[in-house]
């Protein structure tokens, strides 16, 4: 019996170490398939890296990628599975996306959709399918709605609630004092937008805090808050613009986006100290704004067809001049939009990118990356057209007019009161004037002037000193511009304001211009080197160049805007 127990055992023990070498066996064959599954997703990532090394495109493993909700929320559901797209980064300045097919066509598209309705530079980087099916489990863990993002959320329902109760500036005085600081900000903010303002300025003042809006280039004052709840206001807009709160005694910069149904505002705020407590001001970047076309800018005539004539070169430089907030980038830019397409490259370097061009590389400065080192690059990458935001120095300047020399049409600006006075600020820089000459084709001098309101227009008298002195500049025009004037019945127009203008009596603006190019009399006064404003004045004059406040009160005849305008800004 004994030895049949035995027996009995050593079946039993048999059969147990039998069973823990099948689950040996198994378990050393699962982890055998997952070393295998494992280095088959290495070497498909491998294999994508180097696709995406030959085709000159960023590659990214999405797999371990802390891939924010912000970002992912960018692109709904739907079309990242469709597309095979997903956006895994976004800071405010900078959104990058990440597909299976970089180059479709409609993954291209929607990146460049993104960029100029976020403001953002960017990159699409090649992914594997397993990186992207990673990627889209995501999804179902999203924290918040899918169109949520950072910044206040201000939707038409709600912009209307309180644009309905302001319909002049002073009802927004009415109204603010009656509601919570943190309603406050958002009535503020949509009665900035519905007065279209591009800038809100909170100045704190001894007994009170002032809120004035920049309408058309124009300060307005808007309301008055209480100094009781300046405090709570101010750390309101800094919550909101992702600035540290409890510092007060150093300048701070952050940004606040507004999402409306068809547009996005895009805000830059500034916090400064001043001696009662801080300054704010928030610069309003409208998404919708940046469509203005060259026949749109307000450059008529002979001007017009001049301009159009030399941005259609292949080289050269055309200069953009006028103080700050004349309008110079947006000339800029209508003409950079007037140039593309797919046969031409255009390569901007600004301070700061303003608005997102579709299609045209855009690169801003920095500490680290001047206009000067960044021509120096952009030369290198074969463009057609360069875009420089200002000329400040002489070396900028040397390497635009080497550029525009070379082959390059190069589009800029720089600081003068007008046309006349580009070519002095050039040499007093010191460029050299052989160099300058040939690569000029035009300079552009400008202002903006406020559209009298069409509602509410009506014509005036202007008083006995102000009609003459309008005669006076009417009559220095070329004797072709004076043809179709009656200087026996000459009419302006101004406006009392009305609803529709809110009260202002202006509404938009437009641009007045001088337009001087290029001829042989002009280059042998460069090539003298003894060149004044006056010197260039007069020979614009003799060539029949329409001065910017000629063009003024030709467009003040025209009903487009006042004398007083025109007066205000080009005198």
């Amino acid at each position: 019996m004994q030895d049949d127990n035995k027996s009995t055992q050593s079946i039993e023990d048999l059969i147990a170490s039998s069973r823990g070498e099948f689950k040996s066996d198994e378990s050393a064959q699962t982890k055998f398939s997952e070393k295998q599954e494992e280095i088959k997703l290495k070497e498909i990532e491998r294999l994508t890296m180097q696709k995406a090394a030959k085709s000159g495109i960023p590659y990214i493993n999405l797999i371990g990628f802390a891939v924010s909700p912000e970002a992912l929320s960018l692109i709904k559901e739907e079309d990242a599975k469709r597309l095979s797209v997903v956006c895994f980064f976004y800071d405010g300045k900078n959104i990058r996306l990440a597909a299976t097919k970089p180059h479709d066509e409609e993954i291209q598209a929607l990146f460049g959709q993104m960029k100029q309705k976020y403001f953002c530079q960017g990159a699409i980087y090649l992914i594997s399918n397993h990186s992207l099916e990673f990627a889209l489990k995501l999804y179902q863990a999203l924290p918040m709605p899918k169109e949520a993002i950072k910044g206040v959320k201000i939707n038409d329902e709600e912009l209307n609630k309180y644009s309905d109760r302001l319909s002049s500036l002073k009802d927004l005085q009415e109204q603010i004092n009656k509601v919570q600081v943190t309603e406050m900000v958002v009535m503020v903010m949509a009665a900035a937008i519905k007065s279209r303002a591009s800038d809100i300025h909170v100045e704190g003042e001894e007994k009170e805090i002032k809120v004035r809006f920049r309408i058309d280039g124009v300060l307005h004052d808007a309301a008055v808050l209480n100094k009781e709840v300046w405090k709570r206001f101010i750390s309101r807009i800094k919550v909101l613009a992702g600035v540290k709160i409890n510092i007060s005694d150093k300048p701070q910069d952050g940004r606040v986006s507004i999402y409306l149904k068809d547009d996005r505002v895009d805000i830059r705020a500034s916090f400064l100290p001043t001696a009662f407590g801080e300054s704010v001001v928030m610069r309003l970047l409208r998404s919708s704004a940046a469509g203005l076309e060259f026949e749109d800018l307000g450059i008529r005539g002979q001007a017009f067809e001049q301009l159009k004539r030399e941005v259609e070169r292949p080289n050269g430089m055309i200069i953009t001049t006028g103080p700050t907030g004349s309008g110079k980038t947006t000339t800029l830019y209508a003409i950079l939009k007037k140039l593309n397409n797919p046969e031409t490259k255009i390569i901007t370097i600004e301070d700061p990118i303003e608005y997102q061009l579709q299609g045209v590389n855009q690169s801003q400065t920095s500490d680290k990356y001047t206009f000067a080192q960044g021509l120096r690059s952009i030369v290198r990458q074969d463009p057609d057209i360069i875009m420089v935001g200002e000329i400040r120095d002489l070396d900028t300047a040397e390497i635009s007019i080497q550029a525009a020399l070379t082959g390059h049409l190069v589009l800029s600006t720089i600081h003068t009161n007008d046309a006349a006075g580009t070519v002095p600020r050039f040499l007093s820089m010191g460029v050299k004037s052989f160099l300058l000459a040939p690569a000029l084709n035009a300079m552009l001098g400008q202002r903006l002037v406020r559209r009298v309101c069409g509602k509410c227009k009506k014509e005036i008298k202007l008083g006995e000193e102000v009609m003459e002195k309008v005669k006076k500049i009417l009559n220095a025009l070329p004797a072709e511009n004076k043809k179709k004037i009656d200087f026996n019945n000459l009419k302006f127009y101004k406006s009392e304001g009305c609803e529709e203008c809110q009260g202002i009596g202006y509404k938009g603006r437009i641009g007045i211009y001088e337009i001087m190019a290029m001829d042989s009399e002009v280059e042998k006064l460069i090539l003298s080197g003894n060149v004044s404003e006056y010197d260039m004045r007069a020979i614009s004059a003799k060539n029949g160049m329409v001065t910017m406040a000629q063009d003024g009160l030709l467009k003040a005849l025209d009903g487009i805007t006042s004398v007083d305008e025109v007066f205000r800004v080009a005198e």
